[in-house]
């Protein structure tokens, strides 16, 4: 049995409705995490960039992150606002935004992000030819990628942020060349736990490892990050490699769901499950797979979505109840699809 007596996180994946999540005509449309207002309305948070960018690695120099709203979790959800743009190349974040996730204590809407930066032109629909993965650009965007945070005491901003990250790198790590996709989970006292994943240069020192998963704990939103552990939670060598994590909390303890990016958990890009009692060690479910790519639909169908990543899952009145995913039609691969979206499927 798992520490706290929970063999299972108990995630039981519904029926995806047609036409729910977000999608953006004329952009790449990613990660969504979605919040219930005191308006009464769903706030999504997600990232989008623009189309003529190739999908990968356009995120990576020119994502914003966007807000739209719904009277309903399943959406559709309306674009609102951009949350989180551009805001000049001397910014840590001054060119992409990417990765968000929203929580709030008391008064205050937290939004987590990835941001990047880099020194170069700006790519247009006439040079997005440019950008591969060992152009300037992306060279500069990947290797400037750092966790942060912005803050507000309305779900519509405005976003106060911050002119440093909070989860820079550290030389001789699993973290020393990216710190990015942060996943907090707030705790009633009002600390973070928060995972996020980071990359360490190669011995080599010319480019980067694969990813590892890490967590760091803070006495509060605004206070100092500290990684509490010197080998990350997982990794090739522990467990498996996972990216994308997402923590919840029920009165069983925390719990997380995150991508399997190789399959020696559970399956290829599917999702697994782990739970824990303090937010920092770590235990696989006893059945570890949360999903598979395969979605039901309500209109009969059945289809393998190309791509189905950052999961985020929604909590209210201390239960989870609606699943969202990043989403990209085709038969994988990220070169492969033509369209994509935030979808969301009730859990039961």
């Amino acid at each position: 049995m798992s520490a706290f007596g929970q063999e299972n996180s108990g995630l039981r994946l519904g029926v995806a409705p047609v036409g729910g999540g977000l999608e953006m005509e004329e952009y790449w449309v990613w990660g969504s995490s979605v919040i219930k207002g005191e308006d009464g309305k769903y706030h999504m948070y997600a990232s989008r960039w623009p189309k003529y960018l190739k999908f990968h690695p356009g995120w990576m120099v020119a994502s914003e992150i966007v807000h739209a709203i719904s009277d309903t979790p399943e959406g559709p959800y309306e674009f609102s606002d951009v949350a989180l743009g551009a805001r000049g190349a001397q910014y840590w974040d001054g060119r992409s935004c990417h990765n968000p996730k929203i929580v709030k204590h008391k008064d205050t809407y937290i939004l987590y992000y990835m941001g990047s930066t880099h020194p170069f032109e700006e790519l247009t629909e006439k040079t997005a030819d440019q950008l591969t993965l060992s152009s300037k650009w992306c060279i500069a965007g990947r290797w400037g990628k750092r966790v942060g945070i912005a803050t507000s005491k309305s779900p519509n901003g405005p976003w106060k942020r911050l002119d440093a990250p909070i989860l820079d790198v550290k030389p001789n790590s699993f973290y020393s060349f990216l710190t990015s996709n942060p996943s907090p989970l707030m705790k009633e006292d009002g600390s973070v736990v928060l995972l996020f994943k980071g990359r360490s240069y190669r011995e080599d020192g010319l480019t980067h490892t694969d990813q590892f998963i890490g967590v760091a704990t803070a006495p509060s939103y605004d206070g100092k990050y500290t990684v509490v552990e010197d080998e990350p939670l997982f990794s090739s060598e522990k467990f498996g490699e996972v990216e994308d994590p997402h923590l919840w909390s029920d009165d069983k303890g925390f719990h997380m769901v995150a991508k399997d990016m190789t399959g020696a958990i559970g399956n290829f890009h599917g999702g697994i499950l782990a739970h824990s009692t303090d937010g920092i060690e770590w235990v696989l479910d006893k059945n570890p797979i949360a999903y598979t790519r395969t979605v039901t639909w309500d209109d009969g169908k059945t289809i393998q979505q190309g791509q189905l990543e950052r999961p985020f899952v929604l909590v209210e009145n201390g239960k989870p109840t609606h699943m969202f995913f990043a989403t990209m039609d085709g038969p994988g691969g990220f070169g492969n699809g033509t369209k994509t979206w935030n979808m969301v499927i009730p859990l039961k």
